[in-house]
Parts: structure tokens; C-alpha cells; sequence
């Protein structure tokens, strides 16, 4: 498997979040927010797109220790200190998620960029994870075939 999501409690939460609204998810410090997330391989690389609207791109911070990838950004709320709040449904504070990468990825060479409120990482597949055809040769006679491994 390539990538493993680590945290079931974020799950937990992204579900009373859409039962019980915002407040059930707090997005405080306290209680990170989940970040909605895709995550696909296409040829020799794994991309995930995390949902961010309304980040500042200056707030996220992306860690790889030994297969370990962690996310983390900051929402602020828009309305000033003292404001009478009237709805506040899009919750602010740190968003957080920590995904399990595989040994097949190359987590040396990630690359990441955050556009429309969507941060995309770009993971290859490492070398000698990619599928490769060897030459076997066989019998007195010398015939060649491929094989896939």
C-alpha cells in the first residue's frame, strides 16, 4: 500500500462536523480540523490534494520524518478582535493531518503547491519501485522472452 491515513479520530470529527456543524469540529487549537482530502496514483506519481480554502499559503508547514508525511495550516478569522459574531460557520485555527507513505514513494523528491485553495503534493514513485521487464532466456536453444515484474 502506498499511503495509509493515520488518525481516526479525524474522521471521527469531519463526521459530527456534518451532523452536528462547525462547533462539533471546533478547528481550535485544542481540537485540530480535518482537512478534506483526495489522493491518487497516476503513472509514476502520487498526487493528494488537501482542501485549504482561505489559507494563507505563508501558514503551511509540510514534514516528512522517516514515512511520516504531517500537514499543518492556520485559518484566522476574518472578523476583528471584539466583533459581535452573527454566523460563524467556517471554522478557523489549525488544520491538521498526518498520512503513513509508503516505501515505494520517493519522499525526497515531493513537490508541493497551493493554488484556488488547494494544496497539491506531487510524490514520485521511487526507481526501484516501478515496474520493470526482465529478458530471460531459456532452453538449448537460446529463445528469448519478457516477462512483467
Amino acid at each position: 500500500m502506498m499511503l495509509m491515513r493515520t488518525d481516526p479520530f479525524r474522521e471521527f470529527d469531519r463526521i459530527a462536523q456534518q451532523f452536528f456543524g462547525p462547533a462539533a469540529g471546533s478547528g481550535t487549537d485544542h481540537h485540530p480540523a480535518a482537512m478534506a482530502m483526495d489522493a491518487y496514483r497516476s503513472g509514476d506519481e502520487f498526487l493528494v490534494h488537501f482542501d485549504l480554502p482561505g489559507i494563507d499559503p505563508e501558514t503551511i508547514e509540510l514534514d516528512v520524518e522517516r514515512n511520516v508525511l504531517s500537514v499543518r495550516a492556520e485559518r484566522r478569522s476574518p472578523a476583528p478582535e471584539g466583533a459581535e459574531l452573527i454566523v460563524a460557520e467556517r471554522p478557523a485555527g489549525t488544520f491538521t493531518r498526518q498520512l503513513f507513505l509508503g516505501e515505494t514513494l520517493d519522499t525526497e523528491r515531493i513537490d508541493a503547491s497551493y493554488e484556488a485553495g488547494v494544496l497539491t503534493l506531487r510524490i514520485p514513485v521511487a526507481e526501484q519501485a516501478k515496474p520493470r521487464r526482465i529478458q530471460i532466456t531459456g532452453g538449448t536453444r537460446g529463445d528469448r522472452r519478457q516477462l512483467n515484474s
